[in-house]
C-alpha cells in the first residue's frame, strides 16, 4: 500500500493532532529519552555476534550507559569490522574472543548483548544468565518454544534483567500511538491488523569466508551454512520468525492479548537455491475477542514493503517503516482512501528487518517530518536496558511478553508446515 502525498499530509496531520497536549508530543524527540545516564556509571558489558545486526546494535551505544569492553566472534573479519564502529562511537578497542565461554571466565562484565544466529540464543543466554550477566538478546528469543521458556525461567531464577530486541517498544511512534491513539479508542472498535514485510530479493548472501575458518566445530557443516543461516531449518524460523516476531508483538501490545490460534501456509515459490525456509508466507491470527491480525511476507515483490496497519470503526493507523505514522479519519474515508502513487524505495534484502544503510546511519522522516536515523530506537533499547539494570525498573517489552511472539510465530510454522489450524495455549 502506498499512499498520495496528500494523503501522507492527512494522516500525519491527523496523528500529530491526536498527540497535541500530550508528552508523547514532546517523546517523538528521540533523543529526550536518553539525554539523563543512569546513576551508577555505565555498564559492563560485551557483545557476542558482531554480524549486521551485532554492528547495528554497536553503532548505537553510548558511553554515558554502557562501557563495552570485549566482542565475540567466530569470525574475525566481523570482529575487525565491529572494533571499527566502536571507536567511531569513541571506544577503546575491545578485546577479542572466539568462545563466549572464555569471555565470561576472564572478564568483568554485568551484561551481555547477544546477537547471534537464532537456534544458539537460548543456550547462550541461558550461560550468560546463570554466570551472573545481565541479557539483551536480539529477537526471536529462541528457537522453539522450550527454549525461551528456558530462558525466562533462569532469568527469574538468577535474578537477572533479560529483554528481547523488539525495538519498536522502545520507539517513540510507537509509544505515543499506542499511548494516545489505542488506549483512549481513537479508532473505535478494532477487529482487524494488517501486518505487511514484502520484499524483492532472495536474502542470500554471498561473502569470501575467512581463511582457516572451518565452521565444523559450531555446528555449521559448511560456510554456506553458516553464512546463510537463516536459509535452514535447523538454525533459523524463517520470514515469521526474523521478521514476522516484531509485528505479531505489536499486534499483541495494541490488542493488548495474544492470539488463541493460528492457520498459516506458505512454500518455496520465487528461489529453488537450496533454501529450507519459506519465501512466501501468509499467518492468520485470531484473538480471544474476536480480532484477527494478518501477516504477510513475500519476497518476490516490494510494493508494500513493510508496515502494521490497524482498522477500526473510527480510523485507521498506519505505522510505516518504523519512521512513519499516518491517522486517517473513517469520515474522511472518501477523500482519504488509499490510491498508488509511485514507488521509489530500493529493494529490501539484507537478512534482518534492519538494513545494512542503518548501521551507518540512514535518516528517514518521521511523523513530525523531521529527518532522524531509524536506528534511534536500538539506542533507545540498549539505554533503557542499561537504565533498568541500574534502577530496577520495568522493561518495556520484557521476556514474558518476547516469549508470546515467538510461541505465536513458531506455531505459526508449525501450521504452515502441518496445514492444519493451531490452538495456541494461554
Amino acid at each position: 500500500m502506498n499512499l498520495t502525498p496528500e494523503q501522507k499530509t492527512i494522516g500525519r496531520r491527523n496523528f500529530l493532532k491526536a498527540l497535541v497536549g500530550t508528552p508523547a508530543l514532546a517523546a517523538l524527540d528521540a533523543t529526550a529519552a536518553t539525554k539523563r545516564p543512569p546513576s551508577g556509571g555505565p555498564v559492563k558489558a560485551a557483545l557476542i555476534g558482531s554480524g549486521d545486526q551485532g554492528r547495528l546494535l554497536l553503532g548505537q551505544c553510548r558511553k554515558e550507559f554502557i562501557d563495552l569492553r570485549a566482542l565475540c566472534d567466530i569470525n574475525p573479519n566481523r570482529l575487525a569490522r565491529a572494533t571499527s564502529v566502536l571507536a567511531k562511537n569513541g571506544y577503546s578497542k575491545p578485546r577479542h574472543y572466539e568462545n563466549w565461554k572464555e569471555m565470561l571466565k576472564k572478564e568483568d562484565l554485568e551484561a551481555v548483548l547477544v546477537a547471534t544466529p537464532l537456534w544458539t540464543h537460548s543456550d547462550i543466554a541461558v550461560g550468560c544468565l546463570e554466570a551472573g550477566k545481565h541479557v539483551l538478546c536480539e529477537k526471536m528469543m529462541a528457537w522453539d518454544i522450550p527454549a525461551a521458556q528456558r530462558m525466562l525461567a533462569v532469568a527469574e531464577k538468577n535474578k537477572r534483567v533479560l529483554e528481547i530486541g523488539y525495538q519498536r517498544f522502545y520507539n517513540p511512534m510507537y509509544q505515543a500511538a499506542y499511548e494516545n491513539i489505542i488506549l483512549p479508542g481513537l479508532l473505535g472498535d478494532v477487529h482487524f491488523a494488517r501486518l505487511v514485510w514484502h520484499r524483492n530479493g532472495s536474502w542470500r548472501r554471498t561473502e569470501d569466508p575467512p581463511p582457516q575458518l572451518d565452521p565444523r566445530p559450531w555446528g555449521y557443516p559448511d560456510w554456506d551454512h553458516l553464512l546463510n543461516w537463516r536459509m535452514y531449518r535447523q538454525y533459523s524460523g524463517g520470514l515469521l520468525a526474523e521478521l514476522g516476531s516484531h509485528q505479531v508483538a505489536v499486534a499483541n501490545w495494541f490488542f493488548n492479548s495474544q492470539p488463541s490460534s493460528v492457520y498459516a501456509t506458505g512454500g518455496i515459490y520465487q528461489y529453488k537455491d537450496g533454501r529450507e525456509v519459506n519465501d512466501h508466507v501468509y499467518a492468520t491470527y485470531t484473538y480471544p475477542l474476536g480480532q484477527t491480525a494478518i501477516f504477510t511476507s513475500i519476497q518476490s515483490n516490494k510494493f508494500d514493503h513493510y508496515s502494521e496497519q490497524f482498522m477500526g470503526t473510527k480510523g485507521t493507523l498506519i505505522l510505516r517503516g518504523e519512521t512513519e505514522a499516518f491517522l486517517f479519519n473513517e469520515e474522511d474515508s472518501r477523500s482519504t482512501s488509499v490510491e498508488v502513487s509511485k514507488q521509489t524505495s530500493k529493494p529490501v534484502i539484507d537478512a534482518s528487518e534492519s538494513l545494512k544503510a542503518d548501521a551507518a546511519g540512514h535518516a528517514a522522516s518521521t511523523a513530525t517530518g523531521e529527518k532522524v536515523d531509524r536506528a534511534a530506537a536500538y539506542g533507545l533499547e540498549i539505554a533503557g536496558f542499561c537504565s533498568v539494570i541500574r534502577s530496577g525498573a520495568s522493561l518495556r517489552c520484557g521476556p514474558e511478553r518476547a516469549l508470546k511472539s515467538a510461541t505465536a510465530c513458531i506455531l505459526a510454522n508449525d501450521s504452515a508446515a502441518k496445514k492444519v489450524v493451531l490452538a495456541i495455549a494461554s
